[in-house]
């Protein structure tokens, strides 16, 4: 007896294998940063928080090699949030007036930083962070 191949086994596989790798993968970078960083993807996970819905693993994390003027800017849709592990952890929400903006500058700490890209609800939606180094 023959078994039939579902041939959409393959692309679905190859699918899933990709945003799982995806949504995991960050690269930590290290200051001073030779140019500005700009990342994209969904928002928010299953991991419920103090900051809404995050993911397991963060968005980007950030090594800081000695007190950096530094600016996140997060642009998103739904109701995008901040969660920024580290020397120092904070949660920052966008506020209702902003548009789905969050900016978040100052003066780092030397330290080692995880930033999740949370949403108050559990719905992925579209962000791009930037990290630049102000003078």
């Amino acid at each position: 007896m023959k078994k039939r191949f579902d041939w959409m086994t393959i692309p679905t596989a190859i699918a899933m294998t990709m945003a799982i790798a995806t949504s995991v993968y960050s690269v930590p970078v290290q200051t001073p940063l030779t140019a500005p960083l700009s990342i994209s993807g969904n928002s928010g996970g299953s991991q419920a928080s103090q900051c809404g819905f995050i993911p397991a693993e963060p968005n980007q994390v950030i090594v800081v090699n000695q007190p950096s003027p530094l600016r996140l800017t997060l642009q998103g849709q739904g109701q995008p949030t901040l969660w920024i592990t580290g020397p120092s952890n904070r949660c920052v929400m966008a506020d209702t007036n902003a548009n789905g903006t969050i900016e978040v500058p100052g003066v780092w700490d030397q330290g080692t930083y995880s930033v999740f890209v949370g949403d108050m609800a559990q719905s992925g939606q579209p962000f791009t962070l930037s990290i630049t180094q102000e003078n």
